[in-house]
């Protein structure tokens, strides 16, 4: 709520009757309406913008000549422990790439440590200078396929919608049980009927999809042909074009950006590493790609912006105007959309706007409480015939369901490098059961050794993709103990590791440290003959049991088609 005092405040400045607090000058201003771009003033009064198109004096004032400016870019859908560092963290990486919001799902920290996660990121957004959003985890567990290590009820999340940075209910997984109507799932939805909820519907079409938007979900990232996108928007549910740093959807989606589609139209980047932003960009990446690629400019900086805002309810930003949040991104040129400079919340990004935050404590250390491994934990049964296989799509966490014939000894089933077949072994560790399942993967090209993530979405168990069991032994070991990250193993012994200490999914360095780690990684597992761009985030996938076809989880294989056990 605003009191009176600020807003006579905003009124005056805006009318000219008083200097504003800040004046942006220079700047040619992009029309969002038409996609003009005309010369203007940009006064600020605290956070607010409360002056464009007019000329107006200020306290301060910033210099925009030649520069171009556009509202602040919304990520309407992250997992922020995906870019493997804390929020306050997070932060410093994409404000200089322009996202002054992010609306995040924190249930990969939700699903190590439940209702403590969720306020720890509640903590986090309070301290940040960006704005971030949080939607309540709607799935933890995510399905009863696997080993969680924290339950969430309705009753739990009602807890804490009320909180000024809850948006409503996140991506809502667990599809076959809303269609199916499970209680639980049920609940949360009646809980949440009044607030925005989030989609997760890959593949689901036709009645199906009636179904699932009936009981109120709007948005949809899964979406991954134009097909599809093109039935769920003419059914009025909102596309959110991803790609991160292994979903990579953009490419297929971009067909779908015009004027007339953007209202239903928002980028995000779900799950994307600091290294990635580092070469790439966030949203700033998205939006020269896309225009690149053909689209329209002003359907993708409307896309970026106010599409995004007003699909999320966030009416006050994603257009530069008086009473709007004050998020704008000075760039160059907007079609290679090269950030200049960044105001979040009228405050410019620089080093200096991070000096002052609230420090927030570390949660979830200590969270990797499985046992020592042995070469035994990592082997597979035999299987008469042909044995399903896990398909790998570069680009893609949707996986194939594959059959082989493999190599036995003694009742073992073996590796197969000839028809890229190597283990994967997921591994209960947050102290429940302590239980494990081997099956086979195609797509790594690994020839020797193995890699090992504590992050395995969602449950994150540990998760390990190797050619023989003493590398998969010495991988898994080490991330015990060091609480969980990533480890690469040859020969039985380690030669890389990046570790997160943070619920075992996030680090606590600077994003620097973690970019660095990251290249370590990639070099430690190119050697062993591992051909993905990203295979450390492809191996957190592989456990993910509500993305078809076929997955593992640490109660065994998942026919994801089936909603059960192979």
């Amino acid at each position: 709520m605003t009191d009176a005092a600020t807003l006579s405040r905003r009124i005056a400045q805006g009318r000219g009757d008083e200097p504003a607090d800040l004046v942006i000058r220079g700047a040619k201003l992009l029309d969002l309406v038409t996609g003009a771009l005309v010369e203007s003033d940009i006064a600020l009064c605290g956070d607010t913008i409360v002056g464009t198109y007019g000329r107006y004096e200020g306290r301060e004032s910033f210099d925009a000549t030649g520069l171009i400016a556009v509202p602040g870019f919304i990520d309407t859908h992250l997992h922020v422990e995906s870019s493997l560092v804390t929020p306050l963290e997070f932060e410093r990486c994409v404000l200089p790439h322009g996202v002054t919001t992010a609306i995040c799902d924190p249930h990969e920290i939700a699903n190590v440590l439940g209702s403590e996660g969720i306020e720890y990121f509640l903590r986090c957004a309070e301290a940040m200078r960006m704005d971030l959003r949080v939607q309540l985890s709607s799935c933890v567990p995510a399905t009863h396929l696997e080993t969680a290590g924290a339950e969430l009820t309705a009753a739990d999340l009602v807890k804490l919608m009320n909180h000024p940075k809850v948006i409503g209910l996140a991506e809502f997984m667990n599809f076959p049980g809303v269609l199916h109507r499970d209680p639980g799932c049920l609940a949360k939805l009646e809980a949440f009927s009044h607030r925005h909820i989030d989609g997760h519907a890959p593949l689901v079409r036709g009645m199906d999809l009636n179904g699932y938007l009936s009981a109120g979900i709007r948005t949809d990232h899964e979406t991954t042909t134009a097909d599809e996108a093109r039935e769920k928007l003419a059914k009025g549910m909102a596309i959110l074009i991803r790609e991160g740093s292994v979903s990579k959807d953009l490419h297929a989606l971009i067909p779908l950006i015009s004027r007339d589609a953007s209202p239903l139209l928002a980028f995000c980047t779900d799950d994307r590493n600091p290294l990635d932003i580092a070469e790439e960009g966030h949203l700033d990446y998205m939006i020269r790609t896309a225009i690149a690629e053909g689209a329209d400019i002003l359907a993708t900086y409307r896309i970026a912006t106010l599409s995004a805002a007003r699909n999320f309810g966030l009416f006050d930003r994603g257009f530069i105007g008086p009473g709007k949040r004050a998020d704008i991104v000075l760039v160059e040129d907007l079609a290679a959309c090269r950030v200049s400079q960044v105001f979040a919340g009228g405050r410019l990004v620089e080093d200096a706007l991070f000096a002052d935050r609230k420090p927030v404590s570390a949660v979830g250390l200590g969270s990797v409480k499985s046992r020592a491994l042995m070469e035994a934990d990592f082997k597979a049964l035999a299987r008469t015939g042909e044995t399903p296989v896990i398909g790998v799509v570069p680009g893609r966490i949707i996986t194939e369901r594959l059959a082989m014939t493999l190599p036995s000894s003694d009742g073992e089933a073996l590796p197969d490098l000839a028809q890229d077949a190597v283990k994967v072994t997921v591994i209960e560790r947050h102290g429940r059961n302590g239980g494990s399942a081997t099956g086979f993967v195609h797509g790594f090209g690994m020839k020797h050794g193995a890699i090992a993530s504590s992050v395995g979405h969602d449950s994150h168990n540990l998760c390990i993709v190797g050619v023989d069991a003493a590398s998969m032994a010495a991988a898994a070991n080490r991330l015990i103990e060091i609480g969980g990250g990533f480890a690469v193993a040859d020969g039985g012994k380690v030669t890389a590791e990046l570790a997160l200490p943070v619920a075992g999914l996030m680090s606590d360095q600077p994003f620097e440290t973690v970019r660095h780690g990251l290249e370590g990684l990639r070099a430690a597992a190119k050697a062993l003959g591992v051909v993905l761009a990203e295979p450390f985030l492809q191996v957190a996938f592989l456990t993910l049991p509500v993305i078809p076809h076929l997955k593992i989880t640490d109660k065994g294989l998942v026919d994801v088609d089936r909603f059960d056990f192979v």
